[in-house]
């Protein structure tokens, strides 16, 4: 099913873009979720990448705030692994609480802040270029130029943008790690980013349980600086 949005585009809302509610969020017929007016310039990429003998699909998209807490507070409490730029697994037990908030970050977004909350942000692979019988990992070796899914990192760079959807973690910028899978629909999601602020963080992670809140809430300013508004551009 194609989508096709004739309306303007939606004003997201706070709790839209918190990952508490997700009326705007359609589902596609692979089960993936994105934006409503996300939707037809994804499938048209998809269509053009197809000709090009790329099946583009999509390995994670929309994600609520409460999958975001999960995955934040098991982090945070060791029951799953935290690893470094160089994939090495990181010990959280010897570090502080903020340096075990940074090394969580580098891979993975505070629950509120994930760009995976606005339904415009996609984790894509191309599972035609896989090896038989392997699996995807979503790390970078994949995407570089001895690996599999090179040809697929090359044609979005060359394509990519002619739908609309760009490389937020195009590099590390000292933040969070580079992503080459990870492409973003640019004109919902530039709105998105420019809504997002220190109070409307804060409020809305004071109202659920969140593992090293106290140290969040402190460094706030730190966090959004470092780890959610510094990201590459359209």
């Amino acid at each position: 099913m194609l989508y096709v949005s004739n309306s303007p585009m939606h004003q997201i809302t706070t709790q839209q873009l918190t990952g508490l509610n997700d009326d705007h969020i359609a589902t596609l017929a692979d089960g993936s979720k994105l934006h409503l007016d996300a939707c037809s310039a994804w499938q048209a990429m998809q269509k053009a990448a197809y000709k090009d003998g790329i099946a583009l699909a999509i390995a994670s998209s929309y994600r609520d705030f409460y999958r975001q807490q999960l995955i934040w507070n098991k982090k945070m409490a060791g029951e799953l692994k935290v690893k470094d730029l160089d994939n090495n697994v990181v010990p959280l037990s010897g570090l502080s609480e903020l340096e075990q908030i940074k090394a969580i970050l580098l891979f993975s977004a505070l629950p509120a802040t994930s760009r995976h909350h606005w339904g415009t942000e996609i984790d894509v692979f191309a599972p035609n270029l896989l090896p038989q019988e392997s699996k995807l990992q979503l790390e970078p070796w994949e995407y570089e130029k001895d690996g599999p899914l090179y040809p697929l990192l090359t044609w979005l760079k060359t394509h990519a943008s002619q739908f609309d959807f760009y490389f937020p973690y195009d590099q590390y910028r000292s933040g969070v790690a580079a992503e080459p899978w990870h492409i973003s629909y640019a004109p919902i999601a530039q709105k998105c980013q420019s809504q997002m602020s220190a109070d409307l963080v804060i409020n809305t992670l004071s109202k659920h349980e969140i593992s090293g809140y106290t140290t969040i809430r402190q460094h706030i300013d730190m966090i959004l600086s470092q780890y959610v508004n510094n990201v590459g551009a359209p």
